[in-house]
């Protein structure tokens, strides 16, 4: 499991010229309905610090990958915008994101294991959120990567749903679960 996250960002920084954290900032973002979200609120769902952040924001806008923009009022809040452009990143690297969660983590497993792995999740869900002071804030959704039945989800929300990526576990030879 230590190894896994270095794998993806390696072929998501090879396949997509994107760092792993760079992505799920962009795909978070394009899970808003109006891919906006309140900087202090994108750091929650990406377990990120506001610093560290602030920083990897800072290279997507300048990239136009991303816009920042100052609410107006007291306080230092500011908002991150996905533009086209960022848009349009996140929805061609999600593809090679899902195929390399499913060559790492999902074909070689049968139902079983799925099913254990997912148990496995969800426990460690669990205990990591208990031993956090505000669990509510940092809690997941079901388009965040979040185990949803038996497979991780990864996609762009604001995608039709047709064009939803779903990882699914597949049976012998390819076949989807259930299948004889």
């Amino acid at each position: 499991m230590i190894s896994l996250p270095a794998a993806l960002d390696a072929r998501m920084q090879r396949e997509a010229q994107l760092t792993f954290f760079e992505y799920m900032v962009l795909s978070v973002l394009s899970e808003q309905p109006d891919r906006t979200m309140q900087m202090s609120a994108l750091a929650a769902r990406t377990a990120a610090s506001l610093s560290r952040l602030s920083h990897v924001v800072g290279r997507l806008e300048k990239r136009e990958l991303l816009a920042r923009k100052r609410i107006p009022g007291s306080g230092r809040r500011t908002t991150a915008t996905l533009t086209e452009a960022g848009y349009d990143v996140v929805v061609a690297a999600a593809p090679g994101h899902v195929a390399a969660v499913r060559e790492y983590l999902i074909d070689d497993l049968g139902p079983q294991e799925l099913a254990a792995l997912r148990r496995i999740g969800a426990a460690v869900d669990a205990a990591i959120k208990r031993g956090q002071p505000d669990a509510s804030s940092a809690a997941s959704s079901p388009g965040d990567g979040a185990v949803d039945g038996q497979s991780p989800a990864f996609h762009p929300a604001s995608q039709p749903s047709a064009d939803t990526l779903i990882v699914t576990p597949r049976g012998p030879a390819g076949q989807e679960p259930g299948q004889p």
